[in-house]
């Protein structure tokens, strides 16, 4: 029998902390109501697993859109936010994600708002989307706020994929190069040292060091792997600190080719969120917060931040995002426009929607370019393996002609 742990409201209005055992919620909550007791929250308690929301158990995107949508037209047709809940929950097949939604209809119908309900999974429901929620609970308009998320997520979903396989097609072909390379030198090139070594004479400079390279890969290649997992085991601990995440993130975006596209990615990324914010009617401070916090690169989120102090102190947006450097001059004076004329949600999504483009037109260029790129580096990685190891055969080739 599963065990749960429960917080509730006595007679006395003072809270009690608990746990039960109880074949469901459903039949723990009834027992607790025959208490007199005013449940807050009930959740069961996973002995040795991982929790719900856990790195273990993460939702997909597409469940979360797919949620919200539903959500969405339910609160529109006038059903109850707790039979909606459980009409929901009767539909997900994800085991987790059911579990999830069934833990907030228990929130609600214990007397939580649905907004604090998703606050307690945070690794689900981002802070973006509860303070959207929470907007649309105070505003009465929450089946609008909740079909105005599932767009958003839907939007930078897409980007997302976008960029991912802007990314992913390089790094592929890469590691297959760099595996065909290691063939060459650890299987092929030591067949040409056995035969080169009867020869007698002096070898050609780039074939002696290819040879050198070879040895060294066949007597210390688990060492070299090792010597490189811990390489990149300390780099990872680097750019995990503060200092070490702002130096690798300002970097990526200064990079030639792909710095461009992180940096149009990461202005579609602000002005879309901070749009959808604003939009809610979530306060500007509360809205740069979140955006700074959601925006996945430090610089950007260090440019946001400042820009949330400044307006703090009666200064407009534009004018810190412009000291920043990160947004082109372009973004700064259409915000700028958008504040003045009192329409800033609608600028940032025109900001948004011609980024967007922007990266489309980015990635179909990265990925044009990048092909005879990889294949030029084949061709001269291989083609460079193959002239040194026949340079001692012309070498021979021009002696006995002589």
């Amino acid at each position: 029998m599963p065990s749960f742990k429960y917080v509730a409201k006595d007679k006395n209005g003072q809270t009690v902390n608990g746990s039960a055992e109880a074949n469901n919620v459903a039949s723990l909550i009834a027992s607790l109501r025959e208490k007199e007791l005013v449940i807050i929250s009930v959740n069961e308690e996973k002995k040795g697993k991982k929790g719900i929301g856990s790195k273990g158990g993460r939702i997909k995107s597409d469940d979360l859109i797919i949620f919200s949508r539903q959500l969405a037209t339910m609160v529109d047709a006038g059903i109850a936010l707790v039979q909606g809940l459980d009409i929901l929950c009767e539909q997900v097949e994800n085991k987790k994600f059911n579990a999830i939604i069934s833990n907030i209809r228990d929130d609600v119908e214990g007397g939580s708002s649905l907004s604090e309900a998703f606050s307690k999974h945070p690794r689900v429901f981002s802070t973006l989307f509860v303070s959207m929620v929470k907007a649309g609970e105070s505003s009465g308009t929450l089946d609008l706020i909740l079909d105005r998320l599932a767009g958003y997520l839907e939007k930078t979903g897409a980007l997302a994929r976008k960029v991912k396989a802007a990314l992913v097609y390089p790094a592929v072909i890469t590691i297959i190069a760099t595996g065909i390379t290691l063939f060459l030198i650890i299987t092929v090139v030591p067949v040409f040292k056995g035969i080169y070594e009867g020869f007698g004479a002096a070898l050609p400079l780039p074939t002696q060091i290819l040879l050198s390279l070879s040895d060294f890969l066949r007597h210390y290649f688990l060492l070299a792997a090792a010597g490189l997992i811990v390489i990149l085991f300390l780099f990872n601990r680097y750019i995990k600190t503060s200092g070490g995440k702002l130096r690798f993130d300002w970097i990526k975006l200064k990079l030639p080719v792909f710095g461009v596209l992180l940096r149009k990615v990461a202005v579609s990324r602000f002005s879309r969120t901070l749009s959808t914010l604003v939009k809610s009617g979530v306060p500007i401070l509360r809205s740069l917060e979140i955006v700074a916090k959601t925006s996945g690169n430090r610089v950007v989120e260090i440019a946001v931040e400042n820009a949330r102090n400044s307006i703090r102190e009666g200064e407009n947006i534009s004018e810190p995002l412009a000291r920043s450097g990160v947004f082109p001059p372009m973004v700064v004076r259409m915000i700028g426009v958008g504040e003045k004329t009192g329409e800033l949600e609608k600028m940032l999504s025109k900001i948004a929607d011609f980024y967007d483009e922007q990266v489309d037109a980015a990635v179909s260029g990265l990925t044009a370019m990048i092909e005879p790129l990889i294949i030029a580096f084949l061709g001269i990685v291989i083609g460079g393996i193959v002239v040194c190891m026949y340079l001692p055969i012309f070498q021979i080739s021009e002696l006995i002609q002589m």
